[in-house]
């Protein structure tokens, strides 16, 4: 009876030992599978973050552009503003020419009309050259203004011109050459 209880032991062990195995090897796979799965993960986010480091190198080379963009608008905007400052040079200047141009004009007129001879023709007569509409409009385009604004445009003398001798200016004279 010993020999049987000892046995009994003995088997019992046997089929704890069994159990405990196959419990463990269930939990082996398990680890296993989890082990696998940490690896499989780990390289996931390792991708993801070398595609995070080529999406910010990305980002920032659109940042970079843009920045030139920004840098070349602001040149431009400062390169048509001094363009415009000198067109509104130029315009003064051509005003003030042809102010000074107008009575030294009407003035040989009158001198040749004494000695019988005819005019001198007009500026406008002569070249379209010299004609300032066309910088009207270039400097109306660029600004936004209307060619009648100040600053593009020298105000119109209102009434009728006269000759440095008080005598009016005939009509064909006028409608030729707009008043600057």
């Amino acid at each position: 009876m010993a020999d049987e209880q000892e046995i009994m032991c003995k088997l019992e062990s046997i089929k704890e030992i069994r159990n405990k195995t196959l419990q463990m090897e269930k939990i082996k796979a398990r680890l296993k599978a989890e082990f696998e799965a940490l690896e499989s993960e780990e390289r996931h986010l390792k991708e993801y973050k070398q595609e995070m480091d080529l999406l910010l190198q990305e980002k920032m080379a659109h940042v970079e552009e843009l920045r030139l963009i920004h840098a070349d608008i602001n040149v431009m905007e400062n390169t048509i503003k001094q363009s415009e400052n000198d067109l509104n040079k130029l315009l003064e200047s051509t005003r003030r020419l042809h102010e000074e141009y107008k009575p030294l004009k009407e003035h040989v007129d009158a001198l040749r009309m004494t000695l019988g001879l005819q005019r001198l023709p007009d500026l406008c007569e002569e070249e379209e050259k010299l004609s300032l509409e066309p910088a009207y409009h270039a400097i109306s385009k660029s600004t936004g203004m209307p060619p009648s604004a100040p600053c593009a445009k020298p105000k119109a003398v209102l009434g009728t011109p006269r000759s440095p001798r008080g005598s009016r200016m005939n009509e064909k004279q006028k409608s030729c050459c707009p008043p600057l």
